[in-house]
């Protein structure tokens, strides 16, 4: 397990990019570590806002760059290790998009829809979003990631 600062970093890594899609990013890595290893890859929740899944301590480390680039220097990242590896596929599959699209995306899918409940879709929402339902749901979505 990393800490979703290492995993901010590993992405950022790869491209600079928003604090949208760096959350987007993170959020599809959890998710995806959690199906198809078993294994949480961070330990920090992921909540049910009003723009799709956002870890807090994420979200406030870069907040002050609201939709603009990250543009700060990252602490240097292994490319040989086994996190760079993963980051790379979830990267792949997910990095050509914006974090515009990945919100439409986040927005279609289970989890962040289980969590939200009954909020409407512009009121501020904390749920934390279920691991056991991210697994669930992206395990079932594995013949797509192939």
């Amino acid at each position: 397990m990393t800490t979703i600062q290492n995993l901010a970093n590993a992405f950022l890594s790869i491209e600079p990019m928003t604090n949208k899609k760096l959350q987007k990013l993170c959020y599809y890595a959890k998710a995806w570590h959690l199906a198809l290893y078993d294994e949480n890859i961070v330990e920090e929740h992921f909540e049910a806002w009003i723009h799709g899944p956002v870890c807090r301590e994420l979200y406030d480390k870069y907040k002050e760059h609201g939709k603009d680039i990250i543009s700060e220097e990252i602490d240097s990242v292994d490319t040989s290790n086994d996190l760079m590896v993963f980051v790379q596929q979830i990267f792949d599959a997910y990095g050509h998009l914006s974090g515009d699209e990945l919100e439409i995306i986040t927005h279609r899918e289970k989890p962040w829809i289980e969590a939200r409940g009954d909020s409407e879709p512009l009121q501020s929402c904390k749920a934390i979003i279920s691991e056991d339902t991210m697994k669930t749901y992206y395990k079932g979505k594995r013949s797509y990631a192939a």
